[in-house]
């Protein structure tokens, strides 16, 4: 692939070309040149975009896609292009497919669909076979084939004891095991957050000390058997302070939250519009405030789309019986563009790979490239023009969004919204 980018402010804290308007010229997949007026040398491929700025290619760990089972939700190759229109040049394919993603050969097949794409798949396997919760999947094998982690999605871990063999097994691969905050007993059925607003609608609320406790235990597990723990999706105030206590004592823990749970909160379900039910829940303003903070600070390690694709049939119900989810990756840059600067957007989109140990990309001569384009000053309401998935279950729908994405250039390929 060779290409000329026309006239980009780059904003990559790695390379000296930062904060600066140049050309970029690409040949056979390489950054040959970064500099003012660089002349077409062989009629290459131009992209020329108004106010168009590059970062590194953004990372998130944390997006389902219905193939195999669900292909009415989406399928894999539609998910690598919303992807790749989304900004993404390297994704974390979750394992909740029928059947779930638990074996080396299943890991080895989703990373080989991603070999003609823009986006790289990094696939998360199974924790536990057909993530029953009851015995531990085949680890090692998925790892040696190219699994970054294991969790099983949505689901805590209910046994602590398979907590703690997990830790152990992993430690020598040092692997991220992930425990969903979760305890299904004191949620009880939960559908929301639990407090002033489930009140007042008269639905069965889900209380911060469902994902607290969880928590609490898994963090003492983790200083007594050591290992590498990741907490995805956090939603309060105390469960930041208690994984900022467990990183304090040297733990190797991190954790993620979700876009929407920094955006939204649980006012927004007083319609009783199920693209707002989520899980974990839409919590109050002052979690959502305390969450910013500690994206700004480092505390919470990753902020993650969670793209749930789901179809009409599941989210066209009354909110007691609609499925919890939403898909994000369309709206996740002008939603974290809504909220912090573009310096912390593009740290937000692109520390990530650091939890995982995956190399970190940087826009500088000889590199090879792996670039997100996009435009951050536009501002616009989402809407469904704008959703490229399959299925269209987007909490972000008509609201106001600041920012679009151009596109991507990635493994000797380009890829741009039209």
């Amino acid at each position: 692939m060779n290409s000329l980018i026309k006239s980009a402010i780059i904003i990559d804290k790695k390379s000296e070309f930062h904060n600066k308007k140049v050309d970029i010229l690409i040949q056979n997949g390489i950054i040959s040149d970064i500099s003012e007026n660089i002349k077409n040398p062989k009629n290459f491929k131009e992209i020329s975009l108004p106010n168009l700025h590059v970062s590194p290619g953004w990372f998130d760990y944390s997006i389902c896609t219905g193939e195999p089972g669900y292909e009415e939700r989406d399928n894999i190759l539609n998910t690598l292009n919303v992807a790749s229109k989304s900004g993404f040049t390297s994704i974390g394919i979750q394992p909740n497919t029928f059947p779930v993603i638990e074996k080396n050969t299943e890991i080895e097949y989703l990373k080989s669909i991603a070999k003609n794409s823009c986006v790289s798949i990094y696939p998360i396997g199974a924790l536990t076979k057909n993530s029953d919760g009851n015995e531990l999947a085949e680890l090692f094998e998925m790892k040696s084939a190219g699994a970054i982690g294991f969790g099983d999605y949505k689901k805590s871990i209910k046994n602590p004891n398979l907590l703690k063999l997990a830790l152990l097994y992993t430690k020598d691969f040092n692997t991220p095991i992930f425990s969903f905050p979760l305890d299904d007993k004191i949620s009880n059925n939960g559908v929301m957050n639990e407090g002033k607003s489930s009140t007042m609608l008269g639905l069965k609320g889900i209380p911060n000390i469902a994902e607290e406790i969880q928590i609490m235990r898994d963090i003492k597990i983790l200083e007594y058997c050591g290992g590498n723990l990741h907490i995805p999706y956090i939603s309060t105030s105390n469960s930041i302070n208690l994984i900022k206590e467990a990183k304090k004592k040297g733990l190797n823990i991190t954790c993620s939250t979700s876009v929407h749970n920094l955006f939204f909160d649980d006012s927004f379900v007083k319609n009783f519009e199920t693209k707002f039910k989520v899980l974990p829940p839409l919590r109050t303003q002052k979690d959502i405030d305390n969450l910013i903070i500690a994206v700004k600070d480092g505390s919470i390690d990753i902020v993650t789309s969670d793209h749930n694709p789901l179809d009409v049939e599941l989210k066209n119900l009354e909110f007691d019986n609609a499925e919890f989810g939403t898909i994000g990756m369309e709206s996740s840059f002008g939603a974290l563009n809504k909220i912090f600067s573009l310096k912390t957007v593009i740290n937000i989109l692109t520390r990530g790979k650091k939890v995982f140990g995956l190399d970190e990309s940087s826009v500088k001569i000889g590199a090879q490239a792996d670039i997100s384009l996009f435009n951050p000053l536009t501002n616009y309401i989402f809407n469904e023009d704008n959703i490229l998935s399959i299925s269209k279950n987007s909490i972000f729908k008509d609201s106001s969004l600041k920012g679009v994405v151009y596109g991507t250039v990635s493994n000797g390929k380009i890829s741009l919204n039209e």
